[in-house]
């Protein structure tokens, strides 16, 4: 007992020691841009002792008399240790840069920001949910310097085409490589939610894109998916509904019928007159054809003329005629062929986990219609990632995604088929304010079909639609007689079925510290069918008793890829990480496909319900890529970064002897902020000089066929004998790979805890042995060859900025901007494609030099009017002395001058000239994000300034009034044409044919204009109830939103969108959407 008693004395002097040399620390911490206080903030002395700062940001710590610092942490901003004084301490915060802590998904892994050499680019998960779009590729206008799209049709679901830093090749894909969850992606961007997507990353020069080597020539974009994390179950649905309707205006055209029918006359009126007519004589000719002999849409009383002497419509003229079968009268084409579309999306997720097991799964619907009957873009989708520690040593996990996607997708929308009688676009924004869209009856009800119930539309081709056989009046030819696109919409159909399967299963093993091997399989599947009905009742293929088309194409992927990667420091300052890898991927396309005509059932579009002119085909095609790589990365203290790598790659579309190449990269980076002459710049956060330089590989040859050294044939014959086979392909074995040669020179920073932060970078890309399908002469029996005909070179200067305006505990405003400057030039080109004077001519209206901008086209120069209104254009004529001979200079060659001529044909021929570079000087985009009290607000926007384009929708409108255009309408401009009473214009004179309006819209530059152009890409607004009211909802959040997307687009003209094409712009394409929604994201 004595002796139990002295230990417990022992033991209370011990404390009472131990309690004498403790002592007491209190302080307050918070916010040092504001100073509010941070609740939670996390304060230690070391050893396991600490506490959380309360509501108020106080703290009160009990620590060893011997301790002389505290550590302070909260979520957010940087750790700060401070000394311990006398009195309460004050402790500010600084938020922590996003340039320092972001982690970014490169080349086969992950890195921070401030260890990052290369040049990326990233797009958040929340900036891509708040998108409401189908393919994520479009809500990447205007995010990123380098960073281009291009957009020529607004079909939901269909892709915007990226440009990373211009365009490095002529016939190429210059298409970016896309990697999902670490493989090379080959599906449909569309086929991805944006709902699953954790982060977008772009990545630009050498140093992040030269491990992909073969397909990293023109940009490489990364896509993560969503994983789950340690802790419990959350469940989030994000529903939204809205409406699709076009978000491009209309051109200034004459869309009245009274004022069209006044240019027509004008047309025929001046067309006399320049034969010589009177103005009674050109009056009366004028009235007579103006109905061209064929539909009448207006009437007048009988014995009075429609058009007056002074070009006015007759008062007493309405609009309406009957035949007395049928009744005629104007319509509006723009508002019977579009629609406004309705699109709603419903997003569910689950995720969490546990230490070991960690869990994503998703299921998400989209119902995009589009502007056009008919047209939509419906997507089921389905996706688990499922991530286990299986043992200390292993990790294993799968990622699946399994989408069906069901695509109306109307044919020939798009500016390629902009004369296309099928093509909605071009009739409804071009045919003439005065024809009727509807079949009516005698007493101008809308016939109906009696079927189906649907109204019967007027094809313009003079169809019977009455039992006595009685025929409508036709449109003329240039009204696009024999069509009606909005008629096509409804009794036709074109879709495309897909079932998708994406999968992914990986294993990495640790087997001792430092050293990591994984091996990961991809397989990706598409089942497509295609489904395409002509129908039997009205339009063109009634003769033929409509048509049927039925096709099965699947396409399939097997990507493998070994890694192994080994990291160690020495002396706590040499980090070195040495990876080595394989992989490869088979590609293979298969299809069957058949058609037919004579429906037995209207609208089964079934091959069995035809029994005409039946055709089947079917092919397959497979494409392999083999490839071994490595790559070094060496650190010093964190201070100095160096990375080297090695890539070579194996193509099956190129010649065993050319098949393999190599291509590297090697690049450096210096944290200037951490050298002892910037230590005391303590507003600089980062201070990073960065430069890199390699080599990417291309073999992606824009063709039909993917295998591009071999001829390829076809063959044909009947009753069991073959006939001869055609050559239908001419391959070149002597083709290899396009290479690109990048350099990136630049600074990452970030000054006052973040406030401003951004980067500056100097781009140059050189490509040579660029890949081109070459024409040639047709008398070799083939059109083309594939061959490497040249180098081109890009280059820029790209500028990135975010500023965080206003950062308080209740408000939080951040503003961003991006510009790049870009240059292009031709560097070089093949010998053998060359003319005399030294230059290509790529196409009719393309020459490309070595020394300039590809970006030039090839045009003569209006000059105006000449006395009698017909358009002038500049030509190249000899100088001839007083004896009609040539003046000769002191070379010898024939002295020339330019002159003015009516003749377009001769100013072509002598005297064609390149136009400046019409490539933008600047792109870039701006924006802002806000938030306030809950309420939260984004804006972005994009631009481009400097450039020119070619206007063809603009020149077709401009057209005189030849014959061949007669029943199409103007733009107003075409007001301001010449006449004998305005002469003082520079809009040629009118006319249906002949050498004074013949070459009124040539093709020169008179519609080349400005592409500059300002667009408002889109809107979000959002309210997030407060935790207090949705806790009680049993709710862990609660947001409302509403989204508008494409909201609006200022250009030099109205209807003009440069956003189409580098080179032209044509509004005869799916016009781009506009979508307003509105939605509700909650969390369980």
């Amino acid at each position: 007992m004595k002796k139990l008693f002295l230990l417990l004395l022992a033991v209370f002097a011990m404390a009472v020691c131990a309690s004498a040399q403790t002592r007491t620390v209190t302080g307050t911490v918070v916010d040092a841009d504001n100073d509010e206080p941070l609740t939670g903030a996390s304060v230690s002395a070391g050893h396991g002792v600490g506490v959380v700062t309360d509501v108020d940001g106080n703290f009160t710590i009990q620590v060893a008399a011997n301790t002389t610092h505290l550590t302070i942490s909260y979520v957010g901003y940087t750790q700060q240790t401070v000394a311990i004084g006398k009195g309460k301490l004050e402790v500010k915060l600084h938020p922590s840069t996003s340039q320092l802590d972001e982690v970014i998904v490169v080349s086969y892994g992950t890195v921070k920001r401030s260890e990052y050499t290369g040049s990326a680019g990233v797009v958040a998960a929340d900036q891509l949910e708040n998108a409401q779009v189908s393919n994520v590729t479009k809500a990447l206008s205007g995010k990123m310097a380098g960073v281009q799209t291009i957009s020529n049709n607004g079909q939901p679901g269909t892709s915007a085409t990226v440009y990373v830093r211009g365009v490095g090749s002529i016939n190429t894909s210059a298409q970016p490589l896309y990697v999902v969850d670490g493989m090379p992606y080959d599906g449909e961007i569309s086929n991805i939610a944006a709902s699953d997507i954790e982060q977008l990353t772009v990545m630009k020069d050498a140093a992040s894109t030269a491990l992909y080597g073969a397909r990293g020539a023109n940009g490489v974009i990364i896509i993560t998916t969503k994983r789950g994390s340690e802790g419990n179950a959350k469940v989030t649905l994000d529903a939204s509904w809205g409406a699709n309707g076009r978000s491009l205006p209309t051109y200034d055209i004459i869309k009245s019928p009274e004022q069209y029918l006044e240019v027509l006359y004008q047309t025929m009126y001046m067309q006399q007159r320049g034969l010589g007519a009177s103005p009674a004589a050109a009056n009366a000719y004028a009235n007579e054809n103006l109905w061209l002999g064929a539909m009448q849409t207006f009437s007048v009383p009988a014995g009075q003329s429609f058009i007056g002497m002074n070009g006015k419509l007759n008062p007493a003229a309405t609009r309406g005629y009957s035949d007395g079968t049928y009744y005629y009268t104007p319509d509006n084409w723009i508002d019977h062929t579009f629609r406004n579309g309705l699109r709603q999306e419903y997003a569910l997720t689950i995720t969490g986990g546990t230490q070991k097991l960690n869990y994503y799964v998703s299921g998400s619907y989209l119902n995009d219609e589009g502007i056009l009957e008919g047209s939509h873009f419906q997507r089921f989708s389905s996706r688990i990632n499922v991530d286990y520690q299986a043992k200390p040593w292993l990790k294993v996990g799968t990622t699946s995604n399994y989408v069906y996607t069901n695509s109306g997708y109307p044919s020939q929308q798009t500016a390629g088929s902009d004369n296309s009688t099928a093509n909605a676009f071009a009739v409804a924004y071009q045919i003439a304010p005065i024809y009727p869209i509807f079949a009516r009856s005698a007493d101008g009800a809308v016939l109906r079909d009696p079927a189906t119930g649907k109204p019967i539309y007027d094809y313009g081709m003079g169809q019977e639609f009455n039992s006595l056989g009685a025929k409508m009046m036709a449109r003329p030819s240039g009204a696009w007689a024999t069509a009606n696109p909005a008629g096509a919409m409804i009794y036709d159909k074109r879709e495309f079925i897909g079932d998708v399967l994406d999968s992914k299963w990986y294993a990495i093993l640790t087997p001792i510290e430092g050293l990591t091997i994984s091996g990961t399989a991809g397989l990706y599947l598409n089942n497509q069918r295609f489904h395409n009905l002509d129908n039997n009742l009205y339009g063109q293929l009634v003769s033929s008793g409509g048509g049927a088309q039925q096709q099965h194409a699947r396409y399939s992927t097997l990507n493998l890829q070994a890694l192994a990667s080994y990291n160690r420091t020495f002396n706590d300052v040499h980090n070195f990480d040495i990876m080595v890898g394989a992989e490869s991927q088979d590609y293979a396309m298969e299809y069957v496909v058949g058609s037919g005509n004579y429906l037995y059932m209207p609208g089964n579009w079934f091959l069995s319900n035809t029994i005409n002119n039946w055709t089947v085909g079917g092919g397959r095609e497979e494409l392999v890529h083999r490839s071994f790589f490595g790559r070094l990365k060496y650190n010093f203290n964190d201070r100095y970064y160096a990375t080297a790598s090695v890539r070579t790659d194996a193509s099956s579309r190129f010649h065993p002897d050319h098949r393999w190449g190599t291509f590297w990269s090697a690049s450096f980076g210096w944290d200037m902020n951490k050298e002892n002459f910037l230590k005391d710049k303590t507003w600089i956060d980062i201070l990073k000089f960065k430069a890199s330089f390699g080599q990417n590989g291309n073999d992606n040859l824009s063709s039909t066929y993917l295998i591009n050294y071999t001829d390829f044939y076809s063959i044909s014959g009947a009753n069991s004998v073959w006939s001869d086979s055609q050559l239908v392909y001419k391959g070149n074995p002597d083709i290899t790979w396009e290479k690109s040669n990048n350099f990136n020179v630049g600074f990452d920073f970030s000054f006052w805890h973040g406030k401003l932060a951004g980067t500056a970078e100097y781009y140059l890309r050189q490509t040579s042995d660029m890949l081109f399908n070459l024409p040639v002469a047709p008398s070799l029996g083939y059109s083309s060859i594939p061959s490497n005909v040249g180098s081109m070179r890009n280059s820029g200067f790209e500028l990135s900025l975010n500023y965080r305006a206003v950062n308080t505990k209740d408000i939080t405003l951040e503003v961003f901007a991006n510009a790049t400057f870009p240059k292009n030039r031709v560097v070089k080109l093949s010998k053998s494609i060359l003319n005399e004077n030294g230059a290509w001519e790529q196409a009719s209206n393309k020459l490309v030099e070595e020394g300039e901008s590809y970006y030039r086209l090839w045009v003569v120069h209006y000059a105006g009017l000449d006395e009698n209104g017909t358009a002038q254009y500049v030509a190249r004529r000899n100088v001839l002395d007083d004896m009609g001979e040539p003046v000769l200079d002191a070379n010898g060659k024939n002295v020339t001058e330019e002159y003015l001529t009516t003749d377009y044909s001769t100013a072509r021929s002598t005297n064609r000239k390149c136009t400046k570079d019409i490539f933008p000087n600047v792109y870039g985009g701006f924006g802002f994000n806000m938030e306030a009290y809950g309420f939260d607000l984004s804006v972005g926007l994009s631009y481009q300034l400097g450039g020119s384009i070619y206007d063809t929708s603009y020149a077709s409108y401009m057209n005189p009034g030849l014959t061949s255009s007669l029943g199409r309408t103007w733009h107003k401009d075409i007001l301001k044409a010449w006449t004998y009473e305005n002469t003082n214009t520079d809009v040629p004179r009118m006319g249906n044919s002949g050498e004074l309006v013949d070459y009124a819209t040539s093709y020169s530059d008179r519609f080349i204009t400005s592409s500059d152009y300002l667009s408002l890409n889109n809107i979000t607004l959002g309210y997030t109830i407060p935790d207090r009211l949705t806790k009680k909802m049993g709710l862990s959040a609660l947001r409302v939103y509403f989204a508008a997307e494409n909201v609006a687009l200022i250009s030099a003209r109205k209807g003009l969108d440069p956003r189409q094409s580098f080179i032209s712009s044509n509004n005869a394409t799916y016009s781009p959407i506009r979508t307003l929604t509105g939605g509700v994201r909650v969390s369980f």
